[in-house]
This record gives C-alpha cells, structure tokens and sequence, in this order.
C-alpha cells in the first residue's frame, strides 16, 4: 500500500517534468475519455484519450522526453493528445492545457489514495516534509508576489504596449595632426537618435526615428556618424516593414531609404566599427541617391543563407511637387543586391545600383555594378569590395580592402584597418584607417581612430591630410 501511495505522489512531479519539459506540450490530460481545453483566442478543442506512447504520430523513441511521456500514460493514464492524434510537443502550453494536464494527474492521485488509504507514517513523513521546507516555500512566495507587483506597477506604466524607444548618441572627438587652411584645430561632432519601433503582429516594425546632430571632419570624407546642422531635429526614417509568408519582407518608406538602406548587409566587418565615412562602401552613394524620398523595397529569402535585396527611392515624389509623383522624380535611385549569408567562413554580395545622378559634380546618371566579400577565419577576417561605376562622359573604379581582429584583448572588441579609393568623377580620394572598437558595457562603445586622407584635388591644391579621432556611442 505503501508503495502505491509513493507511485501515486510520483504522479505529480512527473506531470509537472513533462509540462516543463517538453517546453509547452500541446498535449491537455484527464483521466477522462476526453478533455475540452478552451482559451480566449481559440475554440475549445476535445482531446482524445491514449493508452500507448505509440499511438502519438509525432514522438518517436529517439525524442530525448520519450521516456517521460511513456511513463506519464502507461503508468498513470493521464496524458492525452490532440483529434489528430499528435502531441506538438514543440508548440508553446497554454495555462489552461497546463491546467487540465494537472488536473488530470491530480485525479489520479485522489483515485489512488482513496482505493488504498493513508498510511499513519506516510502522512507524519508529509507533515514533516511541509514543516522542513516551510521557510523555502515562503520564500518563494514571497518572490512570486513581488514580481506579480512590480510586472503590474510596469503594465500601468509602460510607455505603449506597441511601441519601443531606442536611442542612440554620438559624440566625436576630432582633431588634425598635419593641418588644411580649412582644419587647423580639434573639433566635436554629434548626433542623436531616437527610434520609436511599432509591432502590431509582432513580426512588423513601424519605424520613426527622429535625428538632430551638429558638426563633421573636415576630411574630404566625413565621419560615419555625424551630420546635420544646429542640432535641428528632422525626420530621418519613417517607414513600415512586413512578412509575406515565410520568406518575402516588403518595406514601404516614406522618408530615410536609399541605396544600401534597402540591403540585408553589406557585408564588410568594418562597416559600423569604422569612425570614417569610408568604411562605409561608398559607392552605394556615388550618384546622389537621396534617402529623403518615398520608396518601396523587397526582400526575399530563397533560403536561410541565400537572400535578394532590391529597393526604388523617389527624391521628391511628396505632396509637394504632385506633379513629379513617385515615378517621374529627377531624383531616383533603385539598387538590387544577391546576398550569400552564412555563420561559417564566406560571405559576399553581388549589387547592381542605378542613380539619376543628382549628386554635385556627377553628370548624368550612374550606373554601379559591384561586389563584396568577407573571409571570417574565426578570430581574424580579411575583406574588400570592388565596385565599377559609370556616368555620362566617363567611368570610376573604386575599391577598399581591410583586415581585423575580433576580440583582440577583450571580449566583444574589434580592431582593424581598411584602405581604399573612392567613387570620382576626377582624381580618385585615396584613404586609410586604423580602429579599436572598444564596448564597455551594453550601454557605452568607445572606439579610437587613426584616419589619412588625400581627396587628389585636381585643382593641384594640397588635400593631403591626417586626423585622430575617438568616438563615445551611447546606445539606450
């Protein structure tokens, strides 16, 4: 008697093991011959009862809860499956399936107790267990009614049950080693950001960023993350994105998309970590794709690793000029890029960029075709792209080439170096720089930089220039 009392006890941690377990078992149990489970989002659902672990079409003996499951229905006769006799052992457990499951096991307990009884020493072993363990339990529940008060407190508090705001600041630190008449001095640019993402399905994203910022070097290049002027605040991206099916990400912008805003990646580890503008491909904005026009973008996953990327920009599609509209702008700008994506050794990217050569300097429209490639050997990588472009009355051939240590001294560091020459309708920019992205929390990058620059003037003026740099990143 004894013995089954113990069995019976067993029950219960056994179904609480499979719930947990299996990581949210669809499976609701009863030892009933059916069980209606029932939540706010769905009609209630009958469950059908089993006598053998093999009548589940969807567990088979090499699952590693095989055991668990079998010993749940054999032994006690509490665990059921869905009509179709599946048990979707990979789906989230709802409470009320978790509930019936309890449920279910607990009647087994009470069947059992009341067909053998209760043994006096088995009750005092309860009893004593209770009084041992009373301490730990209050304890618990002590934690469990806090957490319950400070997740309310958040609930009535909380900015929006839809949307996320994230903030990113910028400040740099610039100054000039082998001084220009137009750089002699240490100068401070700045941006912020702040990013208010929307998901009303929970796979979309309405973005809304808001920017303001305030300076930049005085290199011929530019810095990376600096821009604007007097620290007014502009809308810099304003734009919806969503899932069709599993495969297919169409994204509808208003404002702030162009060129290499439409891709998945471009590719180059030292594109982010760089404190230049350069380390930035910077064809993908030779011809003067503007981000300030209405555009629509797709991106589609042919598989997990393979993906293709293509957006059209209008510059002035807005209510401002009707008459323009979206596809008859001046200003237009449509990229396509194949993208190999992989979490081993190679990664490249083939791209085809046309622009309607807005940008100053650059006659006609432009026509880009480029391709970029990254070799991660773990701890090091090599890198580089090439890029062709042509224009009315002449081509360019611009390239960058670089090499990094991931981790170098410490966790999450990257330091590299990268050298190139840029997109010009004269004299080809030619440019250098050397970095140590340093992240001293989750919150504050700081990244130290060594830049040389030669713009090549064809004027014969000299251009030639070489800049330190250091870069805090506030991200929050």
């Amino acid at each position: 008697m004894a013995k089954l009392f113990w069995q019976s006890l067993l029950a219960v941690p056994a179904a609480l093991g499979a719930a947990v377990a299996v990581s949210g078992s669809a499976i609701a149990a009863e030892s009933a011959v059916t069980t209606q489970v029932s939540n706010f989002d769905q009609e209630p659902i009958q469950l059908a009862q089993i006598t053998s672990v093999s009548e589940l079409t969807d567990v088979l003996p090499s699952d590693w809860a095989f055991q668990a499951l079998q010993s749940l229905v054999e032994n006690y006769g509490c665990i059921q499956g869905y009509p179709d006799r599946t048990f979707r052992g990979q789906r989230s457990l709802t409470r009320f399936e978790f509930a019936a499951g309890l449920n279910a096991c607990l009647d087994v307990i009470a069947t059992l107790i009341a067909q053998s009884g209760i043994n006096p020493d088995d009750l005092a072993t309860i009893r004593r267990l209770q009084e041992e363990f009373q301490a730990e339990l209050a304890t618990l529940r002590g934690r469990v009614d806090a957490l319950e008060a400070e997740t309310a407190t958040l609930r009535a508090q909380q900015f929006s049950t839809t949307t996320k705001l994230r903030g990113q600041a910028d400040f740099h630190l610039v100054t000039p080693f082998d001084t220009l008449p137009t750089d002699t001095s240490t100068s401070v640019a700045a941006r912020a950001r702040l990013n208010f993402d929307s998901s009303f399905t929970g796979n979309d994203r309405l973005r809304i960023r808001l920017q303001s910022g305030q300076g930049d070097a005085a290199t011929g290049f530019g810095l990376a993350n600096a821009g604007g002027a007097d620290y007014n605040v502009t809308v810099d991206d304003f734009y919806y994105s969503f899932p069709l099916g599993n495969r297919v990400t169409v994204t509808a912008a208003a404002r702030g998309l162009a060129a290499d805003d439409w891709v998945t990646s471009t590719i180059l580890p030292y594109d982010g970590p760089g404190v230049f503008d350069p380390s930035g491909p910077l064809f993908y904005d030779f011809g003067g794709s503007s981000s300030n026009g209405a555009g629509l973008g797709v991106s589609i996953a042919f598989t997990d690793s393979l993906i293709l990327d293509a957006g059209y920009t209008a510059g002035n599609a807005g209510a401002t000029s009707p008459g323009v509209g979206l596809f008859a702008a001046a200003n237009q700008s449509y990229i396509a890029q194949l993208n190999l994506l992989t979490d081993g050794f190679f990664n490249a990217a083939a791209t085809y960029l046309h622009s309607d050569g807005v940008a100053i300097g650059v006659p006609g429209s432009t026509d880009t075709f480029a391709g970029l490639v990254n070799l991660d050997f773990g701890g090091f990588f090599l890198a580089g792209h090439g890029a062709f472009t042509s224009f009315e009355g002449g081509d360019t051939f611009s390239w960058s080439a670089g090499a990094g240590f991931n981790n170098f001294l410490a966790e999450g560091t990257q330091l590299g170096v990268y050298v190139g020459e840029a997109p010009s309708v004269g004299n080809k920019p030619f440019f250098v720089e050397g970095y140590y992205e340093i992240p001293f929390n989750q919150f504050l990058t700081v990244t130290p930089s060594l830049f040389y620059g030669d713009t090549r003037d064809a004027a014969g003026g000299d251009t030639t220039g070489f800049w330190g740099a250091l870069r805090a990143t506030f991200r929050f």
